[in-house]
């Protein structure tokens, strides 16, 4: 994601991750703004500028998954916790072949969760239904 995936039209910041770009709320938009405005002084300090959202150590390249989960669970961000939790709620609305072949998990994996949610779709079979 690149700084250029941020909009800020005023009062509404959005993250652009698909079409349309989705709005994000107060207190997240809050600390988006924060972050965007330390970047430049951050360029200026490791003498490189970039336009990753999170650049990483190398120029060019952006900040490693495990480099930036590190960083949330120091801040106190449970990160793994809220990931199964939004995937749960995606298997609550689409079946868990779906979700799992968007997401690049195993059909077990999400319908495992659907189980664990009381969800309705544990039925579903994926594949060609035209016929």
């Amino acid at each position: 994601m690149t700084t250029e995936d941020i909009g800020d039209a005023g009062e509404a910041l959005t993250v652009r991750l698909g079409d349309p770009p989705l709005p994000l709320p107060a207190p997240v938009a809050d600390l988006v703004r924060a972050y965007l405005a330390e970047q430049p002084r951050l360029a200026r300090a490791s003498s490189r500028s970039t336009a990753w959202l999170f650049p990483g150590r190398q120029p060019g390249h952006p900040m490693d998954p495990t480099g930036l989960l590190d960083q949330l669970r120091a801040a106190g961000v449970p990160a793994q916790r809220d990931r199964a939790s939004a995937i749960r709620q995606l298997v609550l609305q689409a079946p868990a072949a779906v979700v799992a072949r968007a997401l690049g998990y195993h059909d077990r994996t999400t319908t495992h969760l659907v189980v664990e949610g009381g969800g309705t779709w544990s039925r579903y079979t994926p594949g060609d239904h035209s016929q």
